[in-house]
C-alpha cells in the first residue's frame, strides 16, 4: 500500500472544495435570461415600420396590429416568437416586406 502525504491530500481536498464551490456560483451565470420584448407599438416604432406594413410582416390585419397595441388582445404565440426575431434583429421586418 502506497503511504501518501497527509498535506498533499489536504491541499488536494480543498482544491476540490474550492472549484466545486466556483462551479456552482458560475452556475447562475451562465443560465440564459430571457430579455423582455417591447410592447408591440414600441417594437414597430423601433423597426420603424407603419401599422400596415408591420402587419404585413406579421401577417396579420391592421386591425389585430392595433388591438395588440391598445393591450386589448395579445399576440398568438407564433406572433410573439415573430416579434422577438424583429426585436433581436430590427432591419428583419424591411426584408421581409421586399
Amino acid at each position: 500500500m502506497e503511504n501518501k502525504d497527509p498535506m498533499f491530500e489536504l491541499l488536494s481536498s480543498l482544491e476540490h472544495i474550492v472549484l466545486a464551490r466556483e462551479v456552482v456560483n458560475l452556475a447562475p451565470a451562465l443560465q440564459v435570461q430571457p430579455v423582455a420584448m417591447p410592447e408591440p407599438q414600441r417594437l414597430r416604432e423601433i423597426t420603424g415600420m407603419q401599422v400596415d406594413e408591420f402587419a404585413r410582416v406579421m401577417g396579420v390585419s391592421i386591425s389585430s396590429v392595433k388591438s395588440w397595441e391598445a393591450k386589448r388582445t395579445r399576440p398568438s404565440g407564433s406572433a410573439q416568437k415573430l416579434m422577438q426575431l424583429l426585436h433581436s434583429n430590427p432591419t428583419l421586418g424591411r426584408q421581409l416586406l421586399d
